[in-house]
Protein backbone atom coordinates (compact mmCIF):
# COMPACT_ATOMS: atom_id res chain seq x y z
CA UNK A 1 0.00 0.00 0.00
CA UNK A 2 1.43 3.47 -1.18
CA UNK A 3 1.59 5.34 2.37
CA UNK A 4 0.25 9.25 2.51
CA UNK A 5 3.61 10.65 2.51
CA UNK A 6 5.58 8.58 -0.05
CA UNK A 7 7.56 11.33 -1.80
CA UNK A 8 8.62 13.79 1.14
CA UNK A 9 12.12 13.95 2.03
CA UNK A 10 13.26 14.88 5.85
CA UNK A 11 16.92 15.59 6.91
CA UNK A 12 16.30 15.20 10.76
CA UNK A 13 19.38 16.83 12.09
CA UNK A 14 17.42 15.80 16.12
CA UNK A 15 18.51 13.77 18.90
CA UNK A 16 16.83 11.89 21.95
CA UNK A 17 13.35 11.81 22.05
CA UNK A 18 11.08 15.18 20.46
CA UNK A 19 12.55 14.96 17.40
CA UNK A 20 13.27 11.80 16.61
CA UNK A 21 9.41 10.63 17.72
CA UNK A 22 8.41 13.54 15.30
CA UNK A 23 10.52 12.29 12.45
CA UNK A 24 9.26 8.57 13.40
CA UNK A 25 5.71 9.83 12.72
CA UNK A 26 6.68 10.90 9.78
CA UNK A 27 8.93 7.69 8.21
CA UNK A 28 5.75 5.74 9.97
CA UNK A 29 3.57 7.30 7.23
CA UNK A 30 5.63 7.05 4.40
CA UNK A 31 7.82 9.97 4.34
CA UNK A 32 12.17 9.39 3.23
CA UNK A 33 13.61 10.35 6.79
CA UNK A 34 17.68 10.47 6.77
CA UNK A 35 19.05 11.34 10.29
CA UNK A 36 22.56 13.50 10.43
CA UNK A 37 24.35 11.74 12.90
CA UNK A 38 27.48 13.31 14.38
CA UNK A 39 30.25 10.69 13.85
CA UNK A 40 32.05 11.12 17.13
CA UNK A 41 28.81 12.36 19.67
CA UNK A 42 26.35 9.41 20.10
CA UNK A 43 22.66 9.72 20.75
CA UNK A 44 22.20 8.88 23.97
CA UNK A 45 19.30 6.71 23.17
CA UNK A 46 21.35 4.46 21.06
CA UNK A 47 23.29 3.64 24.36
CA UNK A 48 20.35 2.82 26.54
CA UNK A 49 19.03 -0.65 28.02
CA UNK A 50 18.11 -3.51 26.80
CA UNK A 51 20.35 -3.49 23.81
CA UNK A 52 18.96 -5.23 20.21
CA UNK A 53 22.16 -5.81 18.30
CA UNK A 54 24.10 -3.12 19.22
CA UNK A 55 20.91 -0.46 19.64
CA UNK A 56 18.50 0.25 22.33
CA UNK A 57 15.17 -1.62 22.27
CA UNK A 58 14.29 2.18 22.36
CA UNK A 59 16.50 3.63 19.53
CA UNK A 60 15.33 0.67 17.26
CA UNK A 61 11.94 2.12 17.91
CA UNK A 62 12.16 5.92 17.62
CA UNK A 63 14.78 5.62 14.11
CA UNK A 64 13.05 2.59 12.51
CA UNK A 65 12.39 3.25 8.70
CA UNK A 66 14.73 5.77 8.74
CA UNK A 67 18.53 6.50 6.61
CA UNK A 68 21.54 7.75 8.39
CA UNK A 69 24.45 9.06 7.43
CA UNK A 70 27.61 11.24 9.05
CA UNK A 71 28.43 14.28 9.16
CA UNK A 72 30.50 16.78 11.33
CA UNK A 73 28.66 19.45 11.17
CA UNK A 74 31.89 21.52 12.62
CA UNK A 75 33.86 20.98 9.75
CA UNK A 76 34.86 23.70 7.61
CA UNK A 77 33.15 22.03 4.41
CA UNK A 78 29.78 20.12 6.35
CA UNK A 79 27.64 23.24 5.20
CA UNK A 80 28.65 23.40 1.89
CA UNK A 81 27.45 19.25 2.39
CA UNK A 82 23.92 20.12 3.48
CA UNK A 83 23.31 23.43 0.98
CA UNK A 84 24.34 20.54 -2.05
CA UNK A 85 22.06 17.82 -0.32
CA UNK A 86 19.32 20.50 0.60
CA UNK A 87 17.40 20.54 -2.85
CA UNK A 88 16.47 17.40 -2.67
CA UNK A 89 14.52 17.49 0.60
CA UNK A 90 11.82 18.89 1.45
CA UNK A 91 11.47 19.34 5.41
CA UNK A 92 14.69 19.83 7.75
CA UNK A 93 14.31 18.84 11.49
CA UNK A 94 16.07 20.46 14.23
CA UNK A 95 16.50 20.15 17.67
CA UNK A 96 20.00 21.94 18.93
CA UNK A 97 19.36 24.84 21.14
CA UNK A 98 18.82 28.54 19.47
CA UNK A 99 21.75 30.10 17.13
CA UNK A 100 23.53 26.33 16.98
CA UNK A 101 22.28 25.93 13.61
CA UNK A 102 22.90 30.07 12.77
CA UNK A 103 26.92 29.18 14.11
CA UNK A 104 26.85 26.03 11.72
CA UNK A 105 25.81 27.84 8.56
CA UNK A 106 22.40 25.94 8.59
CA UNK A 107 19.94 27.95 10.00
CA UNK A 108 16.40 28.58 7.97
CA UNK A 109 17.53 31.90 6.24
CA UNK A 110 20.92 29.96 5.28
CA UNK A 111 18.67 27.14 3.73
CA UNK A 112 16.10 28.92 1.96
CA UNK A 113 18.66 30.47 -0.06
CA UNK A 114 18.97 27.45 -1.79
CA UNK A 115 15.97 26.30 -1.56
CA UNK A 116 13.11 28.59 -1.21
CA UNK A 117 10.12 26.24 -0.33
CA UNK A 118 11.72 24.65 2.26
CA UNK A 119 9.72 23.49 5.21
CA UNK A 120 12.10 23.95 8.52
CA UNK A 121 10.80 23.21 11.98
CA UNK A 122 13.06 23.72 14.81
CA UNK A 123 11.61 21.98 18.17
CA UNK A 124 13.26 23.29 21.41
CA UNK A 125 12.38 23.77 25.50
CA UNK A 126 11.53 27.30 25.76
CA UNK A 127 11.19 28.50 21.78
CA UNK A 128 13.63 30.32 19.13
CA UNK A 129 12.68 33.54 20.92
CA UNK A 130 11.77 34.90 24.53
CA UNK A 131 13.57 35.03 27.77
CA UNK A 132 14.19 31.09 28.10
CA UNK A 133 15.23 30.73 24.69
CA UNK A 134 18.57 29.87 25.75
CA UNK A 135 17.95 28.00 28.84
CA UNK A 136 18.28 24.35 29.03
CA UNK A 137 15.49 22.37 30.12
CA UNK A 138 13.86 18.88 29.94
CA UNK A 139 10.41 16.98 30.34
CA UNK A 140 9.99 17.63 33.98
CA UNK A 141 11.29 21.36 33.99
CA UNK A 142 8.67 22.28 30.79
CA UNK A 143 5.48 20.64 32.64
CA UNK A 144 6.64 22.71 35.87
CA UNK A 145 6.63 26.35 34.51
CA UNK A 146 3.54 25.36 32.42
CA UNK A 147 1.88 25.20 35.34
CA UNK A 148 0.69 20.92 34.77
CA UNK A 149 2.58 19.99 37.78
CA UNK A 150 0.79 21.95 39.82
CA UNK A 151 -2.57 19.94 39.68
CA UNK A 152 -0.86 16.91 38.57
CA UNK A 153 0.08 14.31 42.05
CA UNK A 154 -1.50 13.79 45.53
CA UNK A 155 -2.26 16.04 47.80
CA UNK A 156 -0.33 15.01 51.05
CA UNK A 157 3.06 14.50 48.62
CA UNK A 158 2.43 16.96 45.37
CA UNK A 159 3.87 16.01 41.70
CA UNK A 160 4.85 12.89 40.53
CA UNK A 161 7.62 12.23 37.96
CA UNK A 162 5.28 10.34 34.74
CA UNK A 163 6.63 7.48 33.09
CA UNK A 164 5.55 8.92 29.23
CA UNK A 165 7.23 11.99 28.62
CA UNK A 166 4.25 14.36 27.96
CA UNK A 167 6.60 17.49 27.14
CA UNK A 168 8.59 16.04 24.64
CA UNK A 169 5.79 13.97 23.02
CA UNK A 170 2.50 15.45 23.32
CA UNK A 171 3.52 18.89 22.97
CA UNK A 172 7.08 18.78 21.37
CA UNK A 173 6.64 15.80 18.75
CA UNK A 174 2.98 16.13 17.84
CA UNK A 175 2.82 19.91 17.12
CA UNK A 176 5.95 19.48 14.89
CA UNK A 177 4.33 16.82 12.89
CA UNK A 178 0.94 18.99 12.82
CA UNK A 179 3.13 21.78 12.20
CA UNK A 180 4.92 20.16 8.96
CA UNK A 181 2.27 18.94 7.79
CA UNK A 182 0.10 21.56 7.66
CA UNK A 183 3.26 23.80 5.65
CA UNK A 184 3.05 21.26 3.43
CA UNK A 185 -0.19 21.75 2.14
CA UNK A 186 0.47 25.56 2.56
CA UNK A 187 3.43 25.18 0.53
CA UNK A 188 1.24 22.88 -2.11
CA UNK A 189 -1.35 25.62 -2.55
CA UNK A 190 1.30 28.73 -2.18
CA UNK A 191 4.69 27.74 -3.48
CA UNK A 192 5.78 29.08 -0.26
CA UNK A 193 8.50 27.38 2.33
CA UNK A 194 8.06 28.14 6.23
CA UNK A 195 9.58 28.80 9.03
CA UNK A 196 8.20 26.35 12.23
CA UNK A 197 8.80 27.45 16.04
CA UNK A 198 7.44 24.37 18.37
CA UNK A 199 8.69 25.55 22.09
CA UNK A 200 7.48 22.16 24.32
CA UNK A 201 6.90 24.95 27.40
CA UNK A 202 4.34 26.86 25.47
CA UNK A 203 2.81 23.85 23.71
CA UNK A 204 2.74 22.31 27.43
CA UNK A 205 0.43 25.12 28.46
CA UNK A 206 -1.77 24.58 25.55
CA UNK A 207 -2.40 20.61 26.65
CA UNK A 208 -4.77 21.89 29.28
CA UNK A 209 -7.79 22.89 27.39
CA UNK A 210 -9.83 21.91 30.72
CA UNK A 211 -8.02 23.26 33.61
CA UNK A 212 -6.57 26.37 32.22
CA UNK A 213 -8.55 28.15 30.84
CA UNK A 214 -10.60 28.88 33.91
CA UNK A 215 -8.37 29.47 36.17
CA UNK A 216 -6.91 32.34 33.93
CA UNK A 217 -10.21 33.23 33.84
CA UNK A 218 -10.31 34.37 37.87
CA UNK A 219 -11.24 30.44 38.49
CA UNK A 220 -10.04 29.26 41.90
CA UNK A 221 -6.64 27.46 40.84
CA UNK A 222 -7.21 23.76 40.65
CA UNK A 223 -3.97 21.78 43.06
CA UNK A 224 -3.89 18.29 43.99
CA UNK A 225 -6.64 16.19 44.19
CA UNK A 226 -9.17 19.28 43.96
CA UNK A 227 -11.02 18.96 40.26
CA UNK A 228 -12.89 15.72 39.27
CA UNK A 229 -10.69 14.90 36.31
CA UNK A 230 -7.48 14.76 39.22
CA UNK A 231 -8.45 12.83 41.94
CA UNK A 232 -10.94 14.91 44.05
CA UNK A 233 -13.68 12.31 43.11
CA UNK A 234 -14.27 9.12 42.33
CA UNK A 235 -12.33 8.95 39.40
CA UNK A 236 -9.32 7.67 40.15
CA UNK A 237 -7.03 4.47 40.59
CA UNK A 238 -7.87 1.95 43.63
CA UNK A 239 -5.64 -0.34 45.03
CA UNK A 240 -6.51 -4.41 45.17
CA UNK A 241 -5.63 -6.40 47.88
CA UNK A 242 -3.08 -8.09 46.15
CA UNK A 243 -1.44 -4.33 45.68
CA UNK A 244 -1.85 -3.81 42.21
CA UNK A 245 -4.54 -0.80 40.85
CA UNK A 246 -7.57 -0.77 39.43
CA UNK A 247 -8.86 2.64 37.25
CA UNK A 248 -12.40 3.63 37.48
CA UNK A 249 -13.79 6.12 34.83
CA UNK A 250 -17.48 6.08 35.25
CA UNK A 251 -18.30 9.52 35.41
CA UNK A 252 -21.30 9.62 33.10
CA UNK A 253 -24.51 8.24 35.20
CA UNK A 254 -25.07 4.89 33.21
CA UNK A 255 -21.61 4.16 33.86
CA UNK A 256 -21.36 5.12 37.51
CA UNK A 257 -25.02 3.03 37.82
CA UNK A 258 -23.28 -0.25 36.47
CA UNK A 259 -20.17 0.35 38.48
CA UNK A 260 -22.50 0.16 41.97
CA UNK A 261 -24.60 -2.57 40.43
CA UNK A 262 -21.07 -4.66 39.58
CA UNK A 263 -19.82 -3.99 42.77
CA UNK A 264 -23.76 -4.86 44.55
CA UNK A 265 -23.32 -1.09 45.79
CA UNK A 266 -26.29 0.37 44.58
CA UNK A 267 -26.82 1.88 48.05
CA UNK A 268 -24.24 4.23 47.96
CA UNK A 269 -25.48 5.93 44.76
CA UNK A 270 -26.41 9.09 46.97
CA UNK A 271 -23.05 9.40 48.06
CA UNK A 272 -21.21 12.24 47.25
CA UNK A 273 -18.20 11.68 44.97
CA UNK A 274 -15.62 12.22 47.69
CA UNK A 275 -17.58 9.87 50.05
CA UNK A 276 -17.91 7.58 47.51
CA UNK A 277 -14.42 7.55 46.56
CA UNK A 278 -13.60 6.44 50.36
CA UNK A 279 -16.30 3.58 50.26
CA UNK A 280 -14.41 2.50 47.21
CA UNK A 281 -11.57 2.50 47.75
CA UNK A 282 -12.47 -0.40 50.73
CA UNK A 283 -14.35 -2.24 48.14
CA UNK A 284 -11.21 -2.39 46.01
CA UNK A 285 -8.91 -3.69 48.73
CA UNK A 286 -10.62 -6.64 49.49
CA UNK A 287 -10.10 -8.55 46.02
CA UNK A 288 -7.12 -9.53 43.99
CA UNK A 289 -6.91 -7.50 40.50
CA UNK A 290 -7.70 -10.81 38.69
CA UNK A 291 -11.21 -11.20 40.64
CA UNK A 292 -11.83 -7.42 39.51
CA UNK A 293 -10.76 -7.66 35.94
CA UNK A 294 -13.28 -10.84 35.63
CA UNK A 295 -16.11 -9.11 37.02
CA UNK A 296 -15.70 -6.04 35.06
CA UNK A 297 -14.22 -8.01 31.53
CA UNK A 298 -18.22 -7.93 30.01
CA UNK A 299 -19.56 -4.62 31.95
CA UNK A 300 -19.20 -0.79 29.67
CA UNK A 301 -18.86 0.83 33.21
CA UNK A 302 -15.15 2.04 32.05
CA UNK A 303 -13.52 0.60 34.54
CA UNK A 304 -10.04 -1.43 33.17
CA UNK A 305 -7.23 -2.57 35.02
CA UNK A 306 -3.36 -0.45 35.35
CA UNK A 307 -1.35 -3.26 33.26
CA UNK A 308 2.14 -3.40 33.04
CA UNK A 309 3.73 -3.03 29.73
CA UNK A 310 3.95 -6.61 28.70
CA UNK A 311 0.35 -7.43 30.19
CA UNK A 312 -0.52 -4.83 28.09
CA UNK A 313 1.10 -6.16 24.88
CA UNK A 314 -0.92 -9.33 25.61
CA UNK A 315 -4.21 -7.41 26.10
CA UNK A 316 -7.14 -8.70 23.76
CA UNK A 317 -7.58 -4.66 22.87
CA UNK A 318 -4.31 -4.43 21.27
CA UNK A 319 -3.99 -8.08 20.13
CA UNK A 320 -7.35 -7.58 18.57
CA UNK A 321 -5.57 -3.78 16.31
CA UNK A 322 -1.90 -6.02 15.76
CA UNK A 323 -0.59 -3.52 17.56
CA UNK A 324 2.33 -5.18 18.89
CA UNK A 325 4.38 -7.19 15.96
CA UNK A 326 7.26 -9.88 16.67
CA UNK A 327 10.09 -9.21 13.74
CA UNK A 328 11.62 -11.83 11.56
CA UNK A 329 14.65 -11.33 14.52
CA UNK A 330 12.12 -12.30 17.20
CA UNK A 331 12.43 -8.34 18.20
CA UNK A 332 9.14 -6.92 19.67
CA UNK A 333 7.47 -3.84 18.69
CA UNK A 334 5.06 -1.52 18.80
CA UNK A 335 3.33 -1.34 15.32
CA UNK A 336 2.60 2.32 13.79
CA UNK A 337 -0.71 3.30 15.61
CA UNK A 338 -2.21 5.05 12.65
CA UNK A 339 -4.39 3.45 10.02
CA UNK A 340 -5.66 4.17 6.59
CA UNK A 341 -8.57 2.45 5.08
CA UNK A 342 -9.13 -0.18 8.22
CA UNK A 343 -5.27 -2.08 6.85
CA UNK A 344 -3.33 -3.21 9.74
CA UNK A 345 -0.12 -1.70 9.55
CA UNK A 346 3.20 -3.17 8.85
CA UNK A 347 6.20 -2.75 11.02
CA UNK A 348 8.57 -0.29 9.32
CA UNK A 349 12.65 -1.27 8.27
CA UNK A 350 14.97 -1.56 11.43
CA UNK A 351 16.77 1.68 12.59
CA UNK A 352 19.53 1.96 10.65
CA UNK A 353 23.66 1.90 11.95
CA UNK A 354 25.14 5.20 12.51
CA UNK A 355 26.16 6.51 8.76
CA UNK A 356 24.86 3.15 7.18
CA UNK A 357 23.49 5.04 3.91
CA UNK A 358 26.13 7.98 4.16
CA UNK A 359 27.25 6.72 0.37
CA UNK A 360 23.85 6.19 -1.10
CA UNK A 361 22.35 9.68 0.14
CA UNK A 362 25.38 11.42 -0.95
CA UNK A 363 25.01 10.26 -4.44
CA UNK A 364 21.47 10.12 -4.60
CA UNK A 365 22.23 13.77 -4.24
CA UNK A 366 24.65 14.14 -7.46
CA UNK A 367 28.06 13.16 -5.60
CA UNK A 368 29.78 11.15 -7.65
CA UNK A 369 32.20 8.48 -5.89
CA UNK A 370 35.65 10.66 -6.16
CA UNK A 371 33.95 13.53 -4.47
CA UNK A 372 32.82 11.31 -2.17
CA UNK A 373 35.99 9.82 -1.34
CA UNK A 374 37.35 12.95 -1.02
CA UNK A 375 34.94 14.30 1.66
CA UNK A 376 35.56 10.95 3.72
CA UNK A 377 39.06 11.38 3.29
CA UNK A 378 39.05 14.93 4.63
CA UNK A 379 37.15 13.45 7.40
CA UNK A 380 33.71 15.30 6.64
CA UNK A 381 31.84 11.97 7.49
CA UNK A 382 34.01 11.49 10.60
Amino acid sequence: MMKPLAGLKVLDFSTLLPGPYATMLLADLGADVVRVESPTRDDLVRNMRPQIAGQSAAFRYLNRGKRSITLDLKHADAAAVIHQLIDEYDIVVEQFRPGVMQRLGLDYTALAEVKPDLIYCSISGYGQTGAYADKAGHDINFLSLAGVASHMGRADAGPCPLGVQVADQAAGSHPAVVAILSAVIQRDRLGKGAQIDISMADNSVALQALLAPGALNGATEDSYESHFLNGSGFYDYYRTRDQRYISVGSLEPQFKQRLLETLKATELASLSDADLKVQLKEIFATEDLAVWQQRFSDVDACVEPVLTMTEAAQHPAFVSRDLIQTTADGEVQIAPAIRFDNEANELPAEAPVRGADTDLVMADAGLNNDEINNLRAAGVFG
